[in-house]
């Protein structure tokens, strides 16, 4: 994403905060009542809707290439594409949903499909709202990493769910068998969203992003480690510590047991890996042999 839709993205972020935050104190109480923004934090049950709401949109633009180009136009002034949201979606969104909706047309974005991407992030950010006002943002964090396991280590699972040629429908109901009563609503609609979208890609790698997202909002980043046993609460604690000291900031573990790292660990945060097997020491010294 180019420089001028990453700010307008953030821009619609800012207007999600605004819509959805508590007032406190009598100048932001009067500002309340001057824009029209709630005098009280939304509640889980009403985030949990409109991000709902979020991705039905999305969903609509991903579909209709003419209208995402036409909320996208240059050319056009801000106030006409807000105007044309209200036509279209008026009647059909609540008042929060159309005013994000209008924030998002009359920002500049690089590329039409930007808006797709915007219009999913700010409702995955309401979606984790909605955790955290239930108190739910930990247990979300574990669940979408525990499903994201299941998807890695079951290639036909993996298989459909990324698979874009298969229908909506088939990816819905086989997440329904998967997911309902056994996962927190927020975790239940993240996944059916975003497993559903026409632009999931490889579904892993879309559920890593997810449980990511999820880690930030708790201010922390992840580390993803494989042990070749399970480690102790101890040594998790130890390993939590080290980590936080390198990388200068909370750092939260999401551990996978896999017998063939031998022992050791491999651990990546972001893009950087380090790779501490024993697996991976063997296969080294097999290489400085063989050369």
């Amino acid at each position: 994403m180019e420089a001028s839709s990453r700010a307008a993205t953030l821009q619609v972020h800012e207007r999600l905060e605004q819509l959805t935050r508590p007032a406190s104190g009598v100048l932001e109480r009067a500002k309340d009542r001057i824009t029209g923004q709630p005098a009280r934090a939304a509640t889980g049950p009403e985030l949990l809707a409109l991000a709902d709401e979020l991705f039905a949109v999305s969903r609509v633009l991903t579909s209709q290439l003419s209208l995402r180009r036409a909320m996208a136009d240059p050319a056009g002034k801000p106030e006409e594409r807000a105007e044309l949201v209200r036509r279209l979606f008026a009647s059909q969104l609540s008042s929060t949903a159309l005013d994000l909706v209008e924030t998002i047309a009359r920002q500049r974005w690089s590329h039409p499909i930007d808006l797709v991407d915007a219009t999913i992030t700010v409702a995955t950010e309401a979606s984790l709202d909605a955790a955290d006002a239930r108190g739910e943002l930990d247990g979300v964090e574990d669940e979408l990493f525990r499903f994201g396991r299941i998807v890695a280590g079951d290639r036909e699972l993996a298989r459909i769910l990324s698979d874009r040629k298969a229908s909506v429908e088939g990816r819905s109901a086989l997440l329904d068998r998967l997911l309902s009563g056994r996962v927190s609503p927020v975790t239940e609609q993240l996944l059916r969203n975003v497993l559903t979208g026409a632009h999931v890609g490889t579904a892993e790698v879309a559920i890593e992003r997810l449980s990511e997202v999820a880690s930030r909002r708790r201010g922390q980043s992840v580390a993803r480690v494989t042990s070749a046993v399970p480690l102790t609460r101890a040594q998790e604690q130890r390993l939590t510590e080290v980590l936080g000291r390198l990388y200068g900031r909370a750092v939260g573990l999401q551990v996978t047991v896999d017998p063939d790292v031998l022992g050791g660990l491999v651990i990546q945060v972001g893009d950087e890996v380090i790779d501490g097997s024993i697996a991976h020491r063997l296969e080294a010294a097999r290489r400085r042999l063989a050369g």
